[in-house]
């Protein structure tokens, strides 16, 4: 579904893929790295995923570790009969990331610091041959929402991913904007309470401390809300207790929801975007977030540029990280592809 700023809901159709038997053209394989799985999928120059697979992210293991569970990954990939058929080799990794010097430095992957993914992912024996290109995980869910997704339509948008974190990446006049260094849309790390709490990240009052689902937990909690007979305090527990009409956890929500619209108001002011797109484990809370969040955007994005924003849930969900890694190659793949 989507809402306009009064809330209301619109139904949008779900994306295509194909089978893993249909006769491809030419394929992009994509990597889609974060802190519990690496997965890896291919995906034709249309955006549907043919095949995919995962296995655990060693999240406590050392750099070695790590690029071995990322060759396995390759290795499978390249046992598939259509591996022939690969043009190009994309890369979504948590970051923060360095496409400008291909590296990453996931915060929640310890193990590697300014490593160089792009090139050791490049000296696979089966990807040898292949461009490679690789991005941060927000940025590709912002590329593959644009390429076949909700933001699809629109010239200008913000794309979000709300779960453990907040991030987010920009499209500009019909493009990509990854940024110098492919963080462009750090929307997480924003301030939007001046007197808020220190981040991590060395700033306070930032849109991921007020908006992400660790904040939504701790922000029922600090309300009194306690979890039920199974103990699950997360924000999917959370938000089962806000749609059964619980009022601190809808109050939990109606605050993360507030300070996501103020960022995404923000946004708005300053590039005018036409459409701003929420995806993430957070998202699938549904009408419990995206209600009170097109409320109070109505309520920031006032001025007459930024009252017509669309806003819609993503939707190509789990497959987004695949298709969006994907859609970061499409300017690099060979001219005969």
């Amino acid at each position: 579904m989507s809402y306009d700023m009064a809330g209301t809901a619109v139904t949008a159709g779900p994306h295509g893929s194909t089978p893993d038997g249909a006769a491809p053209g030419p394929l992009i394989a994509a990597l889609d790295i974060g802190g519990t799985k690496i997965a890896g999928g291919l995906v034709g120059t249309d955006g549907a995923l043919h095949h995919q697979l995962q296995v655990p992210t060693p999240a406590t293991g050392d750099h070695r570790e790590l690029m071995a569970a990322v060759d396995r990954v390759l290795d499978d990939l390249a046992r598939h009969p259509h591996w022939p058929h690969v043009r190009a080799l994309g890369i979504g990794s948590a970051g923060p990331v360095d496409t400008a010097r291909g590296t990453v430095s996931p915060v929640n992957l310890p193990g590697w610091r300014e490593f160089p993914l792009r090139d050791e992912a490049g000296r696979h024996p089966a990807a040898a041959h292949l461009p490679v290109t690789l991005g941060g995980d927000a940025v590709a869910m912002t590329a593959a929402e644009h390429w076949q997704g909700a933001a699809r339509p629109y010239r200008n948008a913000l794309c979000l991913v709300v779960s453990t974190g907040v991030g987010a990446g920009l499209v500009l006049d019909g493009t990509l904007h990854p940024g110098t260094t492919g963080n462009a849309g750090h929307l997480g790390h924003i301030t939007v309470d001046y007197n808020g709490r220190p981040c991590p990240c060395g700033s306070r009052g930032c849109l991921e401390g007020l908006a992400s689902g660790t904040a939504i937990a701790r922000t029922a909690a600090e309300l009194g809300w306690t979890p039920g007979p199974d103990g699950d305090a997360t924000a999917t527990a959370v938000a089962r207790a806000a749609h059964g009409g619980d009022p601190l956890a809808l109050t939990a929500f109606d605050r993360a929801a507030r300070a996501l619209a103020a960022g995404i108001a923000a946004t708005a002011t300053l590039v005018e975007l036409d459409a701003a797109v929420v995806g993430g484990g957070v998202a699938r809370a549904g009408s419990v977030l995206f209600e009170p969040l097109a409320r109070h955007l109505s309520s920031y994005a006032t001025l007459a540029f930024t009252r017509h924003l669309a806003l819609h849930p993503a939707r190509l969900g789990t497959d987004a990280g695949l298709i969006g890694a994907a859609a970061l190659t499409l300017h690099h793949l060979p001219a005969h592809s």
